[in-house]
């Protein structure tokens, strides 16, 4: 085996990650202040410039926001991806941000087509399990996600058939049942246009281009586990966060 440092993340990038928790966790609601570049400087110990970066990268997040008040708590037009959802359930057991609710609108057997039956490495026809879940918040409706996976796992997880939140969503279920830890995704952004069936829970034309994330889910064995697409609300948008140190 190769050896492996094991190196901190850069200051910034911990006290990002500190402020993003307190806000994904609703310990920072909708709206609070955080400290100012100064205060963050002299609790952690750091220059300013490091408080800055820390602030700038989660405006960039969509996390907060800043005006000549201060700088605030801000989710309020921050999609949270799937990726999003599985990494807050593994750090808090709560895969939702605050004030958002989930309604799954379907949970049913089906046939894969070619796309989804491609993604899943399964012959097309292959039975599947396809749950459609919309998210909304204060403002409305988040996005409209529709997932598929192997009909088999139906079987040791009835549950992926009723139409109710799952207790630890789909991630959760899946490991607890099977053992197979996820390990790996691919995430495709991409503009689709609406069909017909999510249009209308988003309230726009049919075909009109939309923002979507497509997410393909592996197993530590290998195997595809859920393919994934979001389409998102007007005035949705996405973050990804990168550390270049």
């Amino acid at each position: 085996m190769s050896p492996r440092l094991d190196r901190p993340a850069p200051p910034y990038v911990q006290i990002a990650e500190h402020y993003r928790l307190l806000i994904r966790n609703g310990e920072l609601t909708e709206g609070a202040k955080l400290p100012s570049v100064v205060e963050i400087a002299n609790d952690w110990k750091v220059a300013t410039a490091t408080a800055a970066k820390a602030l700038n990268q989660l405006r960039v997040e969509g996390y907060v926001r800043s005006t000549n008040q201060g700088t605030f708590a801000s989710l309020e037009h921050k999609q949270t991806t799937g990726p999003d959802r599985l990494q807050m359930l593994r750090a808090t057991g709560n895969g939702y941000r605050p004030g958002e609710i989930v309604e799954v609108v379907s949970a049913e057997l089906v046939d894969a087509n070619e796309s989804v039956a491609s993604a899943l490495e399964l012959p097309v026809g292959y039975t599947t399990v396809r749950r459609r879940r919309v998210y909304r918040d204060d403002l409305g409706v988040v996005a409209v996600s529709t997932s598929w996976l192997p009909g088999d796992l139906a079987d040791v997880a009835p549950e992926l058939l009723l139409t109710q939140p799952l207790p630890k969503m789909t991630f959760g279920l899946i490991e607890d049942r099977t053992g197979r830890r996820l390990v790996r995704r691919r995430d495709v952004v991409a503009v689709q246009p609406a069909p017909a069936d999510v249009a209308e829970i988003l309230g726009i034309e049919v075909g009109v281009p939309s923002l979507t994330m497509t997410n393909l889910y592996w197993d530590d064995e290998g195997k595809p586990t859920e393919f994934a697409i979001d389409f998102l609300a007007a005035g949705r948008e996405l973050s990804a966060e990168y550390s270049l140190d």
